[in-house]
Parts: C-alpha cells; structure tokens; sequence
C-alpha cells in the first residue's frame, strides 16, 4: 500500500464501529511499507531478541501465540523508547519431525525412503521444506510480529550450515567431541537415538513376571522377576547380591535360559537390590543400560535381540520379524505352556517415551558421537546462579542447576537424512578410522597423513551417514544469526549481541536455553542474553494442555478472524500470570474486544466535542486534568515496575483500568460538556495529549487499533507513526490528589446509590450537605457538584433533617428529601435493615461469647468478627438516627 493512501485518511469521518481486519491489514502493510521493523547498528543503544525458531514445517498453535505476543509486547515497547529495536525471526529444520513428514509423503505415493539414495531424499525433503516451510512466519505478521524480516534464517542456510560444521570441527580437534559405543535411547519409529532431554518419562501399568530359571546340571530352579519377558533372549547372566544368604549355594553354577536352552553363568555384584522380586537379576547388556554397566564389570556376551524398528532379529529365534510387544504376549503363553511362569503381578512402573513421535524407547548399544560436557558447566552454571543471568520465575534457577549438576555428554549424532551430515570422512571400517574436516577435500591430506598411505583417493573415503542432532545447530543460534561464528568480528555480533530478551518454554531450558548458555561462553566468552522469561503452558478450563490430538485448540488465525489480532493478544495475556500456565478462556478474548471498542466509542466522544475558543475552562474540567496527568503517571510507575519482573499480565491490566475505569468512566465524565454546550480549547487540547499517551502505552499490547486512532487524530508524516512516536516519560506525581480523588469517587458513589434507591432522577437537582468531622480537601468540589447534579454543597455543623444519609470516612454526608419521598416506605425499608442487621449481630457475638471458637480459631479470624460486630453497631446506630 503506497503513503497516497494514507495521505487524507485522517479527514475522512471516523466510523461508528471499529473493524479490526480493515485496519489491520492497513497499518501492517504500512509498517512494511515504511521499514520501521528493519534494523541496523547505529548510534542508538541496541535492543535484541531472537526468536524461538519453530520448526519449519510448523503452523502457528496457541502456545506461539502466546510466546510471540510477549515478545512483540517487549520489541514494540523497546522501539518506542528509543533502542535499536532488532527481533531476528527464523525457522528450525526440525531434522526428526520434518523427515517422518517427508517418509510418511513418500510412502503415500508408494515410495521407500530406503528404496532412494541420500541425495534423492533430500530432494524430496527441500521441496517439502519450500513448500510448507515458512508459513508459519506468514501466520505470526497476522498476530502483527514486528520482526527484522528481512533478518530471516533457516538452520539450513548455507551460513548457518557452514558455522554448525565450523563448530563440529573445531570441537572435535579440542578433543571434546568423540565415537564410541554407548548405551542410548532407540527411537524404533523415527530409528534414530535421542538425548536423554528429548525422552519423557511415563507411569505405565503392566505386568512383573516371575520367570523359573532351570539350575544347569539340577531339578531345582531359581526365579527372576522382569517387566520384559521377550528380552530373556538376550539374556547373558543371573545375578544375586554376593551378601544374598539364599543364594551362596549357588556361587559358580550355570542356569539354563528357558527356550533359548542356552547355559549362562551365575554372578555376584553389590548392584542387586535383595529386597526387590526375588533377588535374583537378569542381565540382558543389550537392552538395559544397568545390565551393560555389570556386563563390561564381568566381562559378559552383548546379545541384542532387536531390529532397528524394534521388531525381533534371529537372535529372536522363531519370534524373527515379529514386534516386541507381539512378541510379549505370544513368549508368555510359550512360557506359560513349559512350566517357566512361576506367578505374574500388576505392576506400575515409568517407562520412556519418545518426546517426538511417543514411541516406547528402546536401551540400544550403538555406535555414536558425544560432545563432551563437563568443561562448558561451570560459566555457565555460575552466569545463573550469580545473577548474570536472570530467569523469570526465579524458580527455574533449581530446576536448571539440578541438571547441570547431573549432565552427561550430550549424543549429538542422529540416524537421519535430513539435517547436517556430521563432517567425519572414513578411510576404513574400524570405529576410529576416520577424520575430521569441513569437506572431503580437506579431509583427504588429514587421512593420507593418519594412515601413512600417500596413495588415499577422494573416492576412498566415505562421509558418515548420519547427521547432527536438531539442537547442535539450534545451540548456536543467537550467534549465527548475526554470523558471529564464521566471522567473529563482523560489526552485527559486535553491535547485537549479547541479545537482550529470550522468551520460551520451560520444557527446553536443557535442550535449548543451557546449550545457547554453553555456546555463548565457548564461542563469544560471554553471556548471549541477560534474561530469559519461561512462559507457561496453555491449558483449557479442564486444566488440559491444548493440542490437536485432543481437539481442544482453537485454530488462533480462526480467534484473529472473529475477534481481531489486537483482541486475542489482549485475551492471551489477561489468561497469563507471569511464568505460570494459561488456562485460556475465548471469554477473555471477548474482553479484549470489549475493550477495543471501548477505546474507540472513547475517542469518538472526544473527536466528536465541538469547540469554542471563546468558553472559559469550568473548575471541574481544571482538577480532572490535574488529577489524570497524576493517575496516569502512577499508572506508568506500576506498568514500569511489572515489566522489570516480566509481569506483563500486571502491566496491561493496570493500563486495561487507567484507560477503562480511571479515563473512559471517570475522566471523560469529568470533563464532557454538558448536552448542547460547546468544549473549551484548554480541556479538548489536554484531552487528546492524553489520548495520545494513552495510545503510547497501551501500543505494544494493541499495536492496529492504537495506530488507527493516532493516525486518525491528526494527519501525520511517516516519521510521526505511533510505532515509532517517544514513549511518555516517567515523571514525579502528585500522590496526594490521586488519594483525594478516591475520596471524591466514594462520595459521587453514595448519591448515586441514593439517586438508584430513591428513585430520584439524575435530571433533578439536589442539595447536599456535608457533616465535617475530619481536615476535608475540598479539591474535588467542583466535580462532585457536578458528576452528583448537585445544585447546593453545603458544610453543617450538625445533622441535617428528613434527608437520606450517608458515611465517607468519618464524614456524613445529607440530601434532603423533597415533598414526593414515601416516608413511611423509608421508614419500612430502614426497619427491615435494622431487623437483618440484629440478626447478624446476634449470629456474630454467638461465635464471640463461644469459648470453644475463641480457643481454637486463629486470632486474625476472630479479630474478623469483632470487626464485623463493630460495622454492624455502627450501621445500626446511623439507621436509629435516620428513624428518628
């Protein structure tokens, strides 16, 4: 949309209703259009913040909506207060869930992924990427992300890729990167390893199988306990505590493994627990990371029974091709039917779960690599628990010294195609025949001086098929997006980094937030962010985290189509304490848009006053001013201080009732012409600054419908835009007139209540009369006379006859009733208070004179009922008088 288009909007008439997807569409297209989200170094103080990349195939779900509006909260704020305001956006390759994509489209169209070569596949998975990858980005401009678009990256992209392999390298000649054989967790759906972070723990019911093992060479048995029957295939040795009483006997014999007939020995190790199932262990090195410790410590046969798709191999004897857990059921039944089932228990226990595709992991002993971890802990750990680091909630800070206390190396490497192919080239088939380097080329020279062959070809060396795990690429980001690995001293790492803000989930603090920690020390020797904000999780009112599986997430372009982008982000955040879970409630969305055209009615009230240069400022509208410049900069103090602890729920709440209760209900009221009189300039001119501040602060909450107004106020250059306007200052205030008013508010509250209960039309003047007890600031007069239709406000010095009545601190307040007032129906209505209230305090003083209650209840709870004994005395003491 070109700048003619805007040129005279703002003398077109302002509509009666504000539509959101008009206006949004527009001043996003003008953003973009005028380049406010694009940012290079200057002279100004930088404010960074890279986005959390999801993965590339991704589409936006309730839990980005919330992370990204946070995040745009704090950008918008930041630009408005003069920083370099730079949000780096970008996408995950997401190597696990991109490729079960990728398979899952070939085999719709009746292709094997092993049927191709690595080269076919990644065809297949860049076209999959290019297609559907980046929608996501699209989606997050509906929300109204003010990211550096032009900033954009991939972890694929050819800068990013180099600095990953960069990395690798430079770890591996440190001697921090290794290929050994390790006990991992199998995934046999995506048939890949996983780090220990990316497996989820669950309760599972299931069954304890006590199994007779036959003594080699005896009619006698000994019994094992196992949760997994099919693994006795793979089983090397039984072993008992060598303290073990029962079993001592038995030092040195063989058992007999039931249908595999095969003879293994009887062990002694500490390790077994004489308490649990029957003392006597199973070992299975394969298949159980305990059993493989025992087995190096005694020096047993690695049998390992499982395919890689967890389906049995020949060790699995006539089980061969099966799946495990078919298998499970059909070696009980042949168990059963040989006499080995001694008995079989319910048992609960945690099983682990895949985090990506749910599959029950499979212990497997494979071939890996392994960054070391011990050396990157302690700056790390110390940044954090020093405070160089700030995590809100704080209590984050134990959840991540726990795991660094308890790290182990990290399994970076990958059994998949999609991804960064790890830069290790063999010349042989030995685990350690191999070098390190960025290509083959580098690598040949590397291999021909390893091996002392001078003869060593290109063609002799073969890359590592696997790839690196997702995170190996992720860990670096908030560096390689400003190309801060391949070019350390280029001026965007210089002027960018360390970021400011990183906003994310408490679920990747360990694959994700301590890696980047561990990265920035390693590779920059310093922080890369100086706070991170945990969001929590959304949930629905049945406390449900939301997801598709469920069916109980709504489609967020859906929630941004009925009730408009600056309505849901208000919705998101009235849901969200800070840190804790958002129980969503689409209510609060309809409460954003309440507020939305609240905001806007408010606006055309004050465009709509017709003025007089010629009309004096009345007193009430000079006091209201006073006290909204007051209101509004305590307001700012609050909204500054909740945002220090990441309170952004806190902060638009207080800016939700300055701009709802404190302007719209209050102010305007205050300072509105009466019906058919013209506005003085002094107030329309102090009226619309407030306006224009209002919009400044309430911007990066609701960044469309505050651009619409204050574009609609005046006509304004592309320089003057609200996104880019100063942010008020933050100015001393006169507290006391701010107290003064909730003084004022109190009283105008009580002739309301007179007028409602009295039936007395606000069209019709009354007189008012004020008992004085107390210093009273009579600052507010003119307003009450006002906001009450008051025709006279008088102080007395005693109690004013046949007139209702009410109390403001110790001061009482009278009007007079006229000729038309049912006193004897005011005489009824006092009579049946009088009545209730006697009840209630005859209720109250029961539980004062009831020893049993003042013995045993806390003391803050019966100094509650002596206080409501009190109200309810004074009550009935003010009705007697108004009887009489």
């Amino acid at each position: 949309m070109h700048a003619d288009c805007f040129k005279n909007y703002t003398k077109m008439p302002i509509p009666d209703k504000y539509i959101p997807n008009e206006v949004e569409n527009k001043w996003y297209a003008y953003w973009m259009q005028h380049e406010y989200f694009y940012s290079v170094p200057n002279e100004k103080k930088p404010y960074t913040i890279v986005i959390p990349p999801p993965n590339v195939t991704g589409v936006l779900h309730m839990g980005h909506m919330l992370n990204n509006t946070i995040q745009d909260v704090l950008i918008r704020r930041a630009r408005l207060k003069g920083f370099n305001a730079c949000w780096v956006p970008g996408t995950d390759h997401a190597s696990i869930a991109t490729e079960a994509k990728v398979v899952d489209k070939l085999a719709k169209e009746g292709i094997k992924k092993l049927d191709l070569t690595r080269e076919e596949f990644l065809v297949h998975a860049w076209d999959w990427t290019e297609k559907h990858g980046g929608i996501i980005l699209e989606q997050l401009k509906k929300l109204g992300a003010s990211c550096d678009w032009r900033r954009t990256k991939f972890t694929m992209d050819e800068q990013l890729s180099e600095s990953v392999l960069d990395v690798f390298v430079d770890l591996y000649h440190q001697g921090l990167i290794y290929r050994g054989y390790r006990m991992v967790n199998w995934d046999p759906e995506a048939k890949t390893t996983l780090s220990d972070e990316e497996v989820d723990y669950v309760e599972m019911q299931g069954k304890l199988y006590y199994l007779n093992y036959q003594i080699e060479g005896s009619q006698d048995f000994i019994t094992i306990a196992t949760t997994r029957p099919e693994t006795i295939l793979g089983d090397t040795a039984v072993c008992v505590n060598p303290l073990d009483a029962r079993f001592t006997h038995l030092k040195g014999k063989k058992v007999i493994v039931p249908i595999a007939n095969r003879s293994i020995p009887i062990i002694e190790d500490a390790y077994v627990d004489m308490e649990f199932g029957t003392g006597c262990l199973k070992i299975t090195p394969a298949h159980d990371p305990n059993d493989k410790i025992i087995g190096e410590k005694h020096g047993l046969e690695v049998i390992d029974i499982f395919n890689d798709d967890a389906t049995l191999n020949a060790y699995g004897m006539h089980y061969n091709g099966q799946d495990r857990f078919v298998v499970r059921t059909e070696i009980v039944k042949e168990l059963q039917s040989k006499g080995h089932i001694h008995k079989i228990e319910d048992y609960t226990n945690k099983v682990g779960i895949s985090e990506r595709t749910k599959a029950v992991i499979e212990p497997k002993v494979s071939v890996q690599w392994f960054l070391k971890m011990d050396e990157m802990v302690k700056p790390a750990l110390d940044a954090v628990m020093e405070g160089d680091i700030q995590f809100f909630p704080k209590r984050y800070v134990n959840t991540y010294k726990h795991w660094l206390d308890n790290i182990k190396d990290w399994n970076i490497s990958r059994q998949l195609w999609w991804g960064h192919q790890i830069p290790a080239y063999f010349y042989g088939n030995g685990v350690q025949d191999f070098v390190v380097a960025k290509t083959k080329e580098e690598a040949l020279p590397l291999a021909q001086a390893k091996t002392g062959k001078s003869d060593l070809q290109l063609e002799d060396l073969k890359q590592d098929n696997d790839a690196l795990d997702t995170w190996f690429s992720s860990w670096l980001w908030p560096i390689s997006v400003f190309d801060g690995i391949r070019d350390p001293e280029n001026k965007d790492i210089q002027y960018y980094y360390p970021t400011n803000d990183l906003i994310t989930g408490p679920d990747i603090i360990f694959f994700w937030v301590a890696r980047m920690i561990f990265a920035g020390y390693k590779y920059r020797e310093e922080k890369p962010f100086q706070n991170v904000y945990f969001t929590g999780i959304v949930r629905d009112h049945l406390r449900r985290k939301m997801s598709k599986q469920l069916g109980n997430s709504p489609d967020p372009l859906d929630l941004i189509a009925a009730h408009g982008a600056d309505a849901v982000r208000c919705g998101m955040l009235f849901s969200s304490a800070a840190g804790n879970d958002l129980l969503f409630d689409e209510e609060l969305i309809q409460q954003g848009k309440g507020f939305a055209n609240k905001i806007w009615n408010g606006f055309r009230l004050v465009k709509g006053w017709e003025v007089d240069t010629q009309v004096a400022q009345p007193e009430s509208a000079r006091i209201a001013i006073q006290w909204y410049e007051a209101k509004f900069q305590q307001t700012l103090a609050e909204v500054e201080k909740s945002f220090e602890g990441y309170r952004l729920s806190e902060a638009l709440m207080s800016i939700y009732k300055l701009l709802w209760e404190d302007f719209s209900s209050w102010y305007l009221e205050m300072v509105k012409p009466a019906f058919g009189t013209k506005m003085d300039l002094a107030t329309q001119q102090a009226s619309l600054k407030f306006f224009e501040d209002n919009m400044k602060v309430l911007h990066p909450f609701m960044p469309f419908i505050t651009e619409e107004i204050w574009q609609t106020m005046e006509e304004r250059t592309p320089q003057q835009a609200l996104i880019v306007a100063q942010y008020p200052e933050l100015k001393p205030f006169d507290a006391a007139i701010t107290a003064h008013f909730e003084v004022a508010k109190e009283i105008i509250s009580g002739i309301r209540t007179i007028r409602k209960d009295k039936n007395i039309s606000f069209k019709e003047e009354i007189e008012l009369s004020v008992l004085n007890n107390e210093h009273f600031v009579t600052d507010f007069d003119a307003v009450i006379v006002k906001m009450g239709n008051v025709s006279k406000h008088n102080y007395v010095a005693e109690k004013v006859e046949r007139a209702s009545s009410f109390r403001v601190q110790s001061n009482e307040y009278f009007i007079p009733m006229g000729s038309n007032v049912d006193f004897e129906a005011e005489k009824a209505k006092l009579q049946e208070e009088m009545t209730y209230l006697e009840g209630f305090l005859k209720s109250v003083r029961a539980k004062l004179t009831n020893e049993r209650f003042m013995s045993s209840a806390p003391e803050a709870v019966v100094e509650a009922e002596r206080k409501k004994e009190a109200d309810a005395l004074a009550k009935m003491e003010t009705i007697k008088n108004s009887l009489g």
